[in-house]
């Protein structure tokens, strides 16, 4: 993993079921790319479930929402489910704008993505 994809992946969680990635920081034009190549690497082992905890994203950019439009097709192509959970109201405000919101399951917490 690049330098630049570990300081946004803060963590990987992997369970029977469920991989909860935990990210950290702006996810913007310049740290998009190297988020993107983490998070293919997560989706080719093909996890049931995926969970991104953005509770330490403090900003993401269109690139940013591309990165997550991007994982949400690969997830959805092998039949899996991936769920965005603690986004705070500016980077929620970001899907809500592009509608994006109706196509992403997004949750407050960890357990209620876990059992969205």
């Amino acid at each position: 993993m690049a330098s630049e994809s570990s300081s946004l992946v803060r963590d990987i969680r992997k369970q029977p079921e469920v991989t909860i990635v935990v990210l950290a920081g702006d996810i913007d034009l310049n740290h998009s790319p190297s988020l993107h190549s983490a998070l293919v690497d997560v989706t080719n082992e093909r996890p049931k479930r995926l969970l991104l905890d953005l509770r330490e994203v403090p900003y993401m950019d269109s690139s940013g929402v591309g990165t997550m439009v991007e994982v949400f097709r690969r997830v959805s192509a092998y039949k899996g489910k991936m769920v965005l959970f603690g986004m705070n109201p500016r980077v929620r405000s970001v899907f809500e704008i592009t509608k994006l919101d109706r196509f992403f399951t997004i949750c407050e917490t960890e357990e209620q993505a876990t059992l969205a």
